[in-house]
């Protein structure tokens, strides 16, 4: 019987050094699942931020605002680091997670932050263009 083969064209696809890293990635470090999952969506005055955390809780996670970048950090402890146990297989991971974001056009200080049912919420207001106003210069 003949065996299931894919199908491949003989058309030569062009060179993406970026698919063969991952790739390669993938092949020495197993398939990954990003930790902290996250979907912005814009509405008209602001960018909704939703990251998907769960299992943690909001004394887990931390939000950071410096040098215009804001940092979502969130760390797992193991409740069982000085105890012994005979897990037969474990895993859920302990550790910590971070994702970075460039703030560019948000207005830092307005941001605002919910935590609920394992999902990170932040509202980061579109920064408002300044509008200059025409003055008139004497001349002397």
């Amino acid at each position: 019987m003949f065996g299931l083969t894919p199908f491949r064209s003989n058309y030569v696809s062009a060179y993406d050094p970026f698919k063969e890293m991952e790739e390669f990635e993938r092949r020495f470090f197993g398939q990954r699942t990003p930790a902290m999952r996250t979907d912005i969506r814009e509405t008209e005055n602001a960018y909704i931020l939703e990251a998907d955390l769960p299992g943690f809780t909001r004394e887990d996670v931390h939000a950071e605002i410096k040098n215009g970048y804001l940092t979502i950090r969130a760390e797992h402890k193991s409740e069982t680091e000085d105890k012994k146990e005979n897990y037969l297989r474990r895993e859920r991971s302990y550790g910590s997670f971070s994702r970075t974001f460039d703030l560019e056009g948000i207005d830092a200080d307005a941001i605002t932050a919910s935590f609920k049912d394992g999902v990170l919420t932040l509202e980061l207001p579109k920064l408002q263009p300044k509008t200059e106003e025409a003055r008139r210069l004497e001349i002397q």
